[in-house]
C-alpha cells in the first residue's frame, strides 16, 4: 500500500480534475449531460484509478491501474480537443 497523495502524478492529476471542472462550467447549458459530463467523469476517473492502484497489494496492481488511468487521460484529451 502506497501513500498516494504523495504521489506527484496523482497530485498533477487532482489539479487537472479540478481545473477540468472550473472550465466546464462555462460550456454551455445544452452540453450539461454531454460533452461537461463525459469530460467530469474522465478527469476523476484518472486520480481515482491512481488511487485506487496504490490501495492494492503490489506493483504490478498499481501499475495495472495507473494504465487505466492513462486510458482515461487520453479520452479526456479527446474531449478538450472536441470542445
Amino acid at each position: 500500500m502506497k501513500p498516494f497523495r504523495e504521489l506527484k502524478v496523482w497530485q498533477k492529476a487532482h489539479e487537472t480534475t479540478l481545473q477540468v471542472y472550473e472550465t466546464t462550467c462555462k460550456l454551455p447549458n445544452n452540453e450539461m449531460y454531454g460533452l461537461t459530463s463525459q469530460m467530469r467523469r474522465c478527469a476523476a476517473s484518472i486520480p481515482a484509478n491512481i488511487a485506487e492502484g496504490c490501495g492494492r497489494s503490489g506493483d504490478v496492481e498499481l501499475a495495472r491501474y495507473c494504465q487505466i488511468a492513462m486510458g482515461f487521460a487520453s479520452e479526456l484529451e479527446y474531449h478538450v480537443l472536441l470542445s
